[in-house]
């Protein structure tokens, strides 16, 4: 085992009623299928549209002909909107438990912005203008910002607050600075507009199975850390008269969140709101056990991400509007919706 799994309390002894569980187990089963409907739709339609007799035709022969090439770009951007949408979702659960803050995503440990600010650089400083050249960067990036997040959060007693304000002051420095090297360099602007906002149109297999590694590797982590971080979100004091190893936990629950949320950005850009609505809009079903959260926030971050592409490649034909403006747009206002409307739930 990874980490020590803490004797449960008579809470999570207590099996959920029968009813309970067959509603999870039901709602987890249509958000599968709601999941396999949009990555179809992914395929199917696009800013320049397709008959669906090219699309099938596309997806298992390969002539090498316009739709064919069209159906492949399409098939390789969904891939990895399937992948970079898990990945997004689980990070951002595993960080709202991490520090007990049920508004916290990826952005707030300042993952985002490390992997923003390495991308400028690169470009910058070593010409790299690839998306193949700059994703190593992008993930270095990341993983440097979360080790010193992590290190000036207290490391072996880093608490949720510190955490949270080592991540916000870092993130600061790192967008000022972001900014600052985009407007003196107009050069640097041009290359990084669509990167910063959020985008799977330079989907390729190359960059999928650059990042496929460390998404798996994280992926299992999280999962893996399911019951400790529910002992973990019922305070320090409890965690540990539940024998939680709490230094333990923290530092693999942010390694989880590094590789996942890092390796999402450095594919796809820095894209908002999908780490932090999807997990917490779950939780109002799912209650705060997070070994139901992990597994609705993978499946159906993927949903939003590839529903937000779809949509932004049709409402701009013969264009595209970018995926992370779309989330933005959408996520906004459906988030406040959620929260005005529901119960807020609590972790």
């Amino acid at each position: 085992m990874l980490v020590d799994s803490p004797p449960e309390t008579c809470a999570q002894a207590a099996p959920a009623p029968p009813t309970r569980r067959a509603a999870r187990a039901f709602g987890l089963l249509l958000s599968v299928a709601l999941l396999v409907l949009v990555a179809l739709a992914s395929i199917a339609i696009g800013a320049k549209a397709l008959p669906l007799d090219q699309v099938w035709h596309g997806l298992f022969h390969d002539s090498g002909s316009y739709g064919d090439v069209v159906v492949d770009e399409r098939l390789a951007r969904t891939v990895l909107g399937l992948l970079a949408g898990a990945a997004l979702g689980l990070s951002g659960a595993v960080l709202q438990a991490l520090t007990r803050n049920p508004l916290a995503d990826p952005g707030l440990l300042g993952i985002n912005a490390g992997a923003s600010a390495a991308v400028v650089t690169a470009t910058t400083c070593f010409g790299v203008t690839s998306l193949s050249g700059y994703v190593w960067f992008a993930f270095a990036g990341a993983a440097a910002v979360g080790a010193l997040v992590w290190f000036l959060g207290g490391s072996r007693g880093a608490t949720p607050v510190r955490l949270a304000l080592a991540g916000t002051a870092i993130s600061a420095a790192l967008y000022g600075y972001l900014q600052a090297m985009m407007i003196l360099d107009d050069a640097v602007l041009g290359k990084m507009r669509f990167w910063t906002v959020g985008s799977l149109s330079s989907a390729s297999n190359a960059t999928t199975l650059q990042v496929l590694p460390f998404l798996a590797v994280g992926t299992v982590l999280a999962l893996v850390l399911a019951r400790p971080l529910n002992a973990v979100e019922m305070g320090d004091d409890t965690a540990r008269a539940l024998g939680a190893d709490l230094d333990r936990t923290r530092a693999l629950a942010m390694l989880a969140a590094v590789l996942l949320a890092g390796a999402a950005t450095a594919a796809c850009g820095p894209i908002v709101f999908v780490g932090l609505m999807v997990p917490h809009a779950v939780r109002s079903f799912t209650g705060p056990d997070l070994r139901w959260i992990l597994p609705y926030a993978m499946v159906l971050s993927p949903v939003l991400l590839l529903g937000a592409d779809v949509a932004g490649r049709v409402v701009a034909r013969p264009a595209e509007l970018q995926v992370g403006i779309v989330t933005a747009l959408v996520g906004g206002p459906v988030f406040i919706f959620l929260v005005r409307r529901r119960r807020t739930a609590q972790l």
